[in-house]
């Protein structure tokens, strides 16, 4: 059994995300908690969302990896980014990072107020599911 991402009539059909994700029954889910671009301390990296963001992907990839998955079994994004933040620059730092073959994963993104963590502009949440 495989995680299936079937095509929605009446949807938009998108190559950038897709609306819903089958889960085989006994697969393994794993949940990643918001993630920001920060360092090892908790320090900010940067003031650019592109350098922020492609850090939150990092970090969530390290995230995955020490429950046993990589980014290609992220079945769903959740990505909020500071109202001024530019949203070109964001995607275009991780979009190549979360490429992969076949249907894309969900996507839920957001422009918020403000983050927890003073001076991030970003921040990135993630589902994955390892298939039995």
């Amino acid at each position: 059994m495989s995680i299936s991402y079937p095509q929605v009539p009446g949807l938009v059909n998108s190559p950038a995300f897709s609306h819903v994700a089958v889960i085989p029954p006994g697969s393994t889910m794993i949940h990643v908690g918001g993630q920001n671009g920060v360092d090892e301390t908790g320090a900010v990296v940067s003031d650019d969302v592109a350098v922020q963001s492609a850090r939150a992907v990092d970090n969530a990839a390290a995230a995955l990896a020490a429950a046993g998955a990589t980014l290609a079994d992220v079945i769903s994004w959740t990505v909020l980014l500071h109202k001024d933040a530019d949203l070109r620059a964001a995607y275009g730092a991780v979009g190549p990072k979360l490429a992969r073959e076949g249907a894309p994963p969900l996507v839920t993104a957001a422009l918020v107020a403000g983050l927890g963590v003073p001076g991030a502009l970003v921040e990135i949440g993630a589902v994955a599911a390892l298939a039995p």
